[in-house]
């Protein structure tokens, strides 16, 4: 019974949940000298809790007590499960500064960087690990794709188990330090095998992350479309699409009024040549430039 318990306790997303559960595992917890220091501990963590809550309610916040985070035009979240390099990943991939330490359930609450990417901003969450009694699976939910941070083959069946409900684009990263190519080559054609999506990575060499990070982009489906001016070099960052998007839709963005448009021309994936001359429903692609010519 005390390890149902425990195991509802950690897969619980409300505080009154968790409140409810840690008093089944007090209960059920074994009544002996060896066990006093566990027991001390469960009642200490009841307690921070429950004043956590009432100090929730006071406030009027209600709710779980949930972190908010805005939500930006592309974002993934990472996923896994404590000591896997989670927070590593995101410091490499972002530059921002999350507590790394050595020991178990180090993230707390979900840390958020901005990753770059070829002019692109991508928004990086870091979610508390699974099993942990900081998962947010509401973060987990609406992010646009995920990357699941793995060390062994075994986490991966776990995850999906975890995940098995989430439709959204999945990225297997595979942690790796001191595999030789031999080795390498052998997690390599068994990930192959299985049809995953997936880098193998290194956070501590930086193997694979440029791999990692085109991968995450193309996770949304977007199109980056650059604009110039005649006679100018294109922008240096590009502009965010979704796919089926035409110079319309750039056109939108780009003018304040259609009628001093004349003339559009474009280079690129998309056109036949360099300065096709295009009209307002031409179909955008990835890395396309736009130049309009107004009146």
């Amino acid at each position: 019974m005390y390890k149902k318990a425990e195991s509802m306790f950690l897969s619980a997303e409300k505080d009154e949940d968790r409140l409810h559960w840690l008093e089944e595992m007090i209960r059920e917890c074994p009544k002996h000298k060896s066990s006093e220091k566990m027991l001390a501990n469960l009642r200490n963590r009841y307690r921070k809790l429950k004043e956590k809550s009432e100090k929730i309610k006071k406030s009027g916040k209600g709710g779980s007590g949930k972190h908010s985070i805005k939500k930006e035009e592309m974002q993934t979240a990472i996923v896994g499960f404590t000591n896997t390099g989670k927070s590593s990943l995101l410091s490499i991939l972002t530059n921002t500064l999350p507590e790394i330490a050595p020991y178990q359930f180090t993230t707390k609450r979900p840390s958020i960087g901005m990753m770059k990417f070829q002019g692109a901003n991508i928004q990086i969450v870091e979610i508390p690990a699974i099993k942990s009694e900081y998962y947010d699976k509401g973060l987990v939910n609406t992010a646009d794709s995920l990357v699941l941070l793995v060390t062994n083959l075994e986490q991966i069946k776990e995850l999906e188990k975890e995940l098995i409900r989430e439709s959204k684009k999945k990225i297997i990263a595979f942690n790796q330090k001191d595999l030789q190519d031999k080795e390498k080559r052998k997690l390599s054609s068994t990930l192959q095998s299985k049809k995953y999506n997936f880098v193998i990575i290194s956070t501590e060499t930086k193997e694979g992350l440029e791999e990692l990070k085109e991968k995450i982009f193309n996770s949304f489906g977007k199109l980056r479309v650059y604009t110039k001016e005649p006679g100018k070099e294109k922008s240096d960052k590009p502009m965010i699409f979704d796919p089926e998007s035409t110079i319309r839709d750039v056109a939108k963005k780009v003018l304040k009024n259609f009628s001093t448009l004349k003339e559009t021309k474009i280079w690129g994936p998309s056109s036949k040549f360099p300065g096709q001359v295009v009209g307002l429903n031409h179909l955008l692609k990835d890395l396309d430039i736009v130049e309009f010519k107004t009146r």
